[in-house]
């Protein structure tokens, strides 16, 4: 989080982060970290767990059974007010008016030259769209849209919702045992939301999720976090998770990490993640970066995002050097331990000669080389639920 908040609305401004859930989280046995501003579960006691405790066992439970995730530190953002869809469209490069209501979609926040400031997920709700944003960034995300959106566009931000992600190949049956809503919940697909009432609690789920699992992201008030969490965690299917695991799970998705493998030095073409920009504008632009971008996809990126395999039980960490032979290639930006495959993995930026399928390169860690190569990311299958 830049440690600059004179752009941002006084009313924004926390005295203190804390989560709704932080008395909860301890209660519960997790081990708190500082993050995004916050002290948030890196994980819990978890002995009990079929798969053992730890890091390990809450990764394997989350991909066996379904997990619990407190993402409250993310922002929830609300954009309204007459031309808000021009607006934002002059700032995310996603063609807005395919979105429809109770769709959501993948996008990214870049400044002028590309470069990614965030990556989010926007919503069309009725007469206006809601953005989660990434919880380093949000008081930055803020201050940024407020710059750019005109006066008659409104930016709300839902300091009072909580946001918990329920994952897991079970998440449904745990979840569906609680909800009632305009539909049922099993219509929910992937990337898509709805409104529902748990235990008389109004709440707006959709399916997507960060895991690479089926799962569920539950914005609620945060006054009944707590509520929503002990039920749902008293179901035999339900065990609270935390950072650490999160963290194993999204890269075991090929999912990047803002912060670690997105940046404002990193362009959305060289991240590979076209799916962020709109077919239909690429060419069209219009929107903040697209000179950039449109070079990238014109002439090629000289760097790409790839996912490792990595020989032998060492991990290669954020920061570990790449190389060809005796020639450095590029940079390890997340990486560690696959529980799921049993080996090390990691995603760097390597020169874009080195980035086919299975070329063979060498990881530097500890001043020993680590064999490698090039593998296509998600390094495990995703299982989201897009219907029968």
């Amino acid at each position: 989080m830049s440690d600059d908040l004179s752009d941002t609305h006084p009313d924004d401004l926390p005295e203190k982060q804390v989560l709704p859930l932080d008395a909860w989280h301890r209660a519960q046995g997790g081990r708190m970290v500082p993050f995004a501003g916050y002290e948030m579960p890196i994980q819990y006691s978890g002995e009990h767990l079929e798969h053992g405790g730890g890091i390990v066992g809450e990764h394997n439970w989350t991909r066996t059974r379904a997990g619990l995730f407190d993402v409250s530190h993310m922002g929830q953002l609300l954009i309204s007010g007459e031309g808000a869809e021009a607006a934002l469209e002059a700032l995310l490069p996603i063609d807005l008016s395919t979105l429809e209501l109770g769709m959501q979609r993948y996008s990214l926040l870049l400044n002028e030259e590309g470069g990614v400031l965030d990556d989010l997920m926007v919503s069309r709700w009725p007469n206006e769209f809601y953005l989660v944003v990434n919880g380093a960034t949000k008081w930055d995300d803020i201050a940024h849209l407020r710059e750019h959106l005109p006066d008659n566009v409104t930016l709300n931000h839902l300091q009072d919702r909580a946001l918990l992600a329920l994952q897991g190949p079970e998440a449904f049956a745990a979840l569906d045992r609680h909800v009632e809503g305009e539909f049922p919940l099993s219509s929910l697909v992937f990337m898509k939301f709805g409104r529902f009432t748990f235990d008389g609690v109004e709440m707006m789920i959709s399916r997507s999720g960060y895991t690479g699992e089926d799962g569920f992201e539950i914005s609620l008030p945060a006054k009944d976090a707590e509520k929503v969490a002990t039920i749902l965690c008293a179901e035999p299917e339900v065990e609270p998770i935390g950072l650490g695991a999160r963290d194993s799970l999204r890269l075991e998705a090929g999912l990047p990490l803002y912060g670690h493998d997105l940046d404002t030095g990193i362009d959305p073409v060289s991240a590979r993640l076209l799916f962020g920009l709109a077919k239909s504008r690429r060419e069209t632009g219009g929107w903040m970066g697209h000179a950039t971008c449109a070079k990238m996809l014109s002439e090629g990126s000289p760097t790409k995002r790839v996912g490792l395999k990595v020989e032998g039980r060492m991990p290669a960490r954020e920061g570990s050097l790449v190389f060809s032979g005796d020639t450095e290639v590029g940079r390890v930006t997340s990486g560690g331990f696959s529980p799921t495959l049993g080996h090390p993995i990691a995603m760097a930026y390597v020169a874009s000669e080195y980035a086919k399928k299975d070329t063979a390169l060498q990881i530097e860690v500890r001043k020993k080389r680590l064999e490698a190569t090039v593998t296509p990311m998600p390094f495990v299958p995703n299982n989201y639920y897009r219907g029968e």
